[in-house]
């Protein structure tokens, strides 16, 4: 097994204080927003951005820009991400919507597939190849197009062309180019993506050290475990490459692990403005709960898949962001034009007033023209809360 790596004696030392201004300026919460880049700006500034089935607010995809940018409609939201082929849906830390540019990049992943000696489902050549040759002559189309995505078992039961057709995806000859009621619309590569980017020439040592760059960027600053895990690269994977991927060791107050920094990140002092907003819980920025707790002393954990009896913070739990600090949750529902605060949990005092701006900030993005809350942590903020949201 490979050895963490030993970065070079660092240079630089970063406080706890520094750091999270790094964080914050890195993941476009720190100064103003970038409203000329917009949606397809912030998708190349973090590199990736994770879709989500469930849908509370909006989906999770929608939720990011939304963080940034502010109410960005949500209908431009979409067409930023899928017109002119600018985006592309591929495994990265998640399912995640990629910058197109970056195709070539995950060649390393294509080819892992593709040399995959077991799948969970069978798949016969001739299913595949069908699939391929209707997309040849009627794609774009869904897998329901493609014949029909399930079969009449669980939820992971597919019906032989969605097994074909991911396969494909998998490989690369496939392309989800956009997402219609949720489900993938699929292409061939050879007309999705554009001809110059349309290759697997890069090495695997040149795409892990274009990922690793990338996800220090989009950072600031991590350890080998934050930067590994933006895209879910293997720590050894990481090792192999950190060195020439342009990242500087630092030290960091109070962490115990070495750390790495985008030396632009280093560059200037991070100042600006901060955004008050609430987070969706598969947002870049806590992507990695031991990253949360170590720069905000925060916990966070997405409780959706935990028994209802066993949560503490609610379904779909949203961080408070406000004066960079994260100081609480609240776990949102829609009742009609009612955005409903089912369990609001401030970890401080000072968290009513945002709380109650985010709330109203988001109420009037999907339409809402009331906000309700229902249960208050600790109780004796309810009364604050509510006459600040009156």
């Amino acid at each position: 097994m490979t050895s963490a790596v030993a970065p070079a004696v660092p240079e630089v030392e970063l406080s706890a204080a520094d750091t999270r201004r790094i964080a914050l300026r890195a993941q476009g919460f720190l100064g103003a927003p970038d409203r000329r880049g917009g949606v397809r700006g912030v998708l190349r500034h973090l590199g990736a951005v994770q879709l989500d089935t469930i849908s509370v607010l909006a989906r999770s995809h929608e939720l990011i820009p939304y963080a940034r940018l502010g109410a960005v409609g949500r209908r431009p939201v979409e067409e930023a991400y899928w017109t002119d082929t600018h985006a592309f849906e591929y495994w990265s830390h998640a399912a995640c919507i990629l910058p197109i540019e970056e195709w070539p990049h995950f060649a390393f992943r294509r080819r892992a597939y593709r040399n995959r000696p077991h799948w969970h489902h069978d798949l016969k050549q001739s299913a595949y190849d069908q699939v391929v040759k209707q997309l040849h002559a009627e794609g774009p189309l869904t897998a329901t197009e493609l014949g029909g995505a399930k079969n009449k078992g669980e939820w992971w039961d597919w019906s032989e062309s969605k097994v074909a057709v991911e396969r494909a995806l998998m490989y690369g000859e496939v392309v989800c180019v956009e997402r219609r009621g949720w489900k993938r619309v699929y292409d061939l590569a050879e007309r999705a993506v554009p001809g110059e980017l349309l290759h697997d020439d890069l090495d695997d040592r040149e795409c892990l050290r274009r990922l690793v760059r990338l996800a220090g960027e989009a950072l600031g600053v991590g350890t080998r475990s934050d930067i590994a895990d933006y895209h879910r690269l293997k720590g050894e994977e990481f090792d192999a490459v950190v060195a020439d991927s342009g990242l500087v060791p630092v030290r960091v107050e109070g962490w115990a692990k070495p750390a790495w920094a985008d030396p632009a990140a280093l560059a200037s002092a991070p100042r600006g403005r901060h955004r008050t907003t609430l987070l969706s819980p598969f947002d870049s920025l806590v992507w990695e709960r031991a990253r949360t707790e170590r720069i905000f002393g925060f916990t966070h954990r997405l409780e959706a898949y935990v028994p209802k009896p066993k949560r503490v913070y609610g379904y779909f739990a949203m961080p408070l962001l406000s004066g960079g600090r994260l100081l609480g949750r609240v776990d949102p529902a829609r009742e009609g034009g009612t955005l409903v605060a089912k369990h609001a949990s401030l970890d401080t005092p000072k968290a009513v007033e945002p709380m109650a701006g985010a709330l109203r900030e988001a109420a009037g993005w999907v339409g809402c023209d009331q906000v309700r809350v229902e249960r208050v942590t600790p109780p004796e903020l309810r009364a604050p809360l509510a006459a600040a949201l009156a």
